[in-house]
Formats: C-alpha cells, sequence, structure tokens
C-alpha cells in the first residue's frame, strides 16, 4: 500500500534526523487543534503562532511562502508541533473541503470551473485530499524529502 503525504508526515520527526540535527530546529512552534475548525481559523492562529504582527494573504500560497522563512519565523527551520492533529483531521475534513473549494468556485476563472466542480463532487464523495492534506502536504514541501526541505521545517503531528 503506498505511504500518503500525511503517514510520511508522522514520520518526519524519525526520519532523517542527522540532516535535521545540523539545522537550527530549536524554535519550536506549537499550534493546537483545538484552536481551529476552519481554514479561516487555522490561518488565524498561524499568523497569532508563527508570525505575530505580519501581515500576509491568508492563502494557501501565502501559507507556503512563511514557510520559507522571512516572514518572523528563523531562517535556520523550525518545528511545528500541531497538538490535536486528530481533531484538526476531522474538523478540516471533507466537509470543510467542500466548502472551501465552493468558494473557489465563486471567483475562480471560468476555465478553471470543470475542474474545481470535479473537486467538489470528489469530496462530497469522500474522495481525494481534505483541507488537512492540503496543509500537511505543503508543510511537508519544506521538510525532509520535500522539494525545499533546506527551509528545515520540521511537522511534529501530535
Amino acid at each position: 500500500m503506498p505511504v500518503t503525504t500525511l503517514e510520511k508526515a508522522r514520520r518526519l520527526d524519525l526520519s532523517h534526523k542527522s540532516n535535521m540535527d545540523a539545522m537550527d530546529t530549536n524554535a519550536i512552534f506549537e499550534i493546537d487543534g483545538k484552536d481551529f475548525s476552519t481554514l479561516e481559523e487555522f490561518y488565524k492562529t498561524v499568523s497569532r503562532v508563527l508570525i505575530p504582527n505580519a501581515q500576509w494573504g491568508h492563502n494557501l500560497d501565502a501559507f507556503n511562502d512563511i514557510l520559507r522563512g522571512g516572514f518572523g519565523t528563523p531562517d535556520g527551520g523550525f518545528v511545528l508541533r500541531w497538538l490535536n492533529s486528530d481533531l484538526s483531521r476531522q474538523r478540516l475534513g471533507y466537509p470543510e473541503t467542500v466548502r472551501q473549494l465552493e468558494r473557489r468556485l465563486n471567483r475562480c476563472h471560468p476555465s478553471n470551473r470543470g475542474s474545481v466542480a470535479q473537486k467538489i463532487k470528489e469530496a462530497k464523495g469522500g474522495i481525494g485530499p481534505t483541507v488537512f492534506d492540503w496543509l500537511v502536504e505543503i508543510i511537508a514541501i519544506h521538510g525532509p524529502d520535500g522539494r525545499e526541505e533546506e527551509d528545515g521545517v520540521k511537522l511534529e503531528l501530535l
């Protein structure tokens, strides 16, 4: 059975330990799944915990940018400890995914509407990645084996 991005993320703190030890991962930022139940609330938590007083776009692309550093996060990397991640997996599951995709459908380019509508149909059927999966995948890009692992972001799902 293939390993999902989520399963890889759960293993990040165990894999490539020597690479991560070489990075400055003393900074630990904790977010708690009890504090948010929507993507918008997740963004508010990121603002409060990772980059207080910084202005940013509150969207997935901007969240990806924050993880690169330069927004107040340590340039040498950091640990993002996600407490109550199982609760987040539920709250940011398919109903929230459908809601986010419907919002996207209302503002996307007409040429993308068919694709977004298909994703909505799949999410309503419990198929495909959820909002939680989107976030974990973005974070994983900046950690071990990620395309931008030099950013040194270590995700701990607790």
